[in-house]
């Protein structure tokens, strides 16, 4: 204990793989949210969106200065997408949106360059960089939220982990910040060497090309409004997230290399550190995960970490066999709320 098996998720019977139960919501099923987009500044002065849903579709925008209404009642959910996504990636907004009809608040922050517009600085975001999520939580505790939980889908759920760690093993009155309750985490390469070598494993190249493409435009991007800040030429050539990361991440954010970069920046060695109640939800199936993204063992050791891994699910899929591809509730969605809520 706390190891969660068997789970109680049953695919859909069309979406009989991985693959399929990774790409087939992401494509066809269709979410709309309607957000409220709050900017707010960065201490290095760089700006973070983030866009908020209301459980009361009468509550208005936020203020850090201002709580709506007096007191809030409201608990708020705070999400962190994944690699290269967005408040509207598919994932998240069904996500947000079962959440609201729940009673909860939802903030779905983005991480810098992928609200839309790119960030004023020369630095990117990176999966070991826990910073921007602080601030953000911060900024959520100066507008009265007495309650939060923390949801993370794939790198947001390893950021979301190697915060709640690091902050979980800060001694000296610092620490965890006692309105953060609670923590749901989906699909999450906790550790990223051997995900990585998964990704580069021939049935999962799609997605290695694909993230690969996105971060190398938006590098080449903000190498033309900042001219000769960035060895384009060298990032140009990467034809791997792993090749990015050595080019690009690694470097620019301090990192002797690629290998220091992923094994400083992988959550599960700060799982033990966790002081709250957290769940983990890791599909075996999932086409980004490698074995050690199953940690059976620890999972028995660790008294706030609960672990589950169903057979099937693929990468923040979780379609439910009642609903279907494009219905809602998704299972992943019902579990959150599940475990949020007792």
């Amino acid at each position: 204990m706390p190891l969660i098996a068997p789970s109680t998720y049953k695919p859909p019977t069309r979406l009989w793989n991985g693959h399929l139960q990774t790409i087939i919501p992401s494509l066809f099923r269709k979410v709309t949210v309607n957000y409220v987009r709050e900017r707010i500044d960065t201490p290095d002065d760089d700006f973070l969106d983030l866009d908020w849903v209301y459980s009361t579709s009468n509550r208005p925008p936020l203020s850090s200065a201002t709580p709506p209404d007096g007191a809030i009642k409201s608990p708020l959910v705070i999400l962190s997408h994944g690699l290269e996504g967005s408040s509207t990636s598919t994932y998240l907004a069904g996500m947000v949106r079962h959440l609201s009809q729940s009673g909860f608040d939802c903030l779905a922050w983005h991480y810098r360059s992928c609200s839309g517009e790119l960030n004023r600085q020369q630095r990117f975001y990176h999966i070991g960089d826990t910073g921007d999520l602080h601030h953000v939580v911060q900024h959520a505790v100066s507008a009265a939220y007495e309650t939060i939980y923390l949801v993370g889908f794939s790198a947001g759920g390893s950021v979301t982990l190697k915060y709640l760690g690091e902050q979980g093993s800060l001694t000296s009155g610092k620490g965890l910040d006692p309105a953060i309750k609670k923590a749901v985490t989906f699909s999450v390469p906790l550790d990223l060497i051997g995900a990585t070598q998964r990704l580069e494993q021939w049935d999962s190249l799609v997605y290695n090309y694909r993230f690969n493409r996105t971060l190398k435009r938006k590098v080449l991007q903000k190498a033309a409004a900042m001219p000769g800040t960035f060895a384009t030429e060298a990032v140009s050539k990467a034809r791997s997230v792993r090749e990015f990361d050595t080019l690009f991440t690694a470097p620019m954010n301090g990192f002797a290399d690629v290998t220091d970069y992923y094994t400083r920046s992988s959550s599960l060695q700060f799982l033990p550190s966790i002081t709250i109640p957290t769940l983990i939800v890791n599909a075996r199936n999932d086409p980004f995960l490698s074995p050690e993204c199953f940690p059976v063992s620890l999972a028995r050791e660790l008294p706030n970490v609960w672990m589950e891994f169903p057979e099937q699910g693929g990468h923040c899929g979780f379609a439910s066999k009642a609903s279907g591809i494009n219905g809602e509730p998704y299972w992943s969605e019902e579990r959150a709320v599940t475990f949020l809520s007792t």
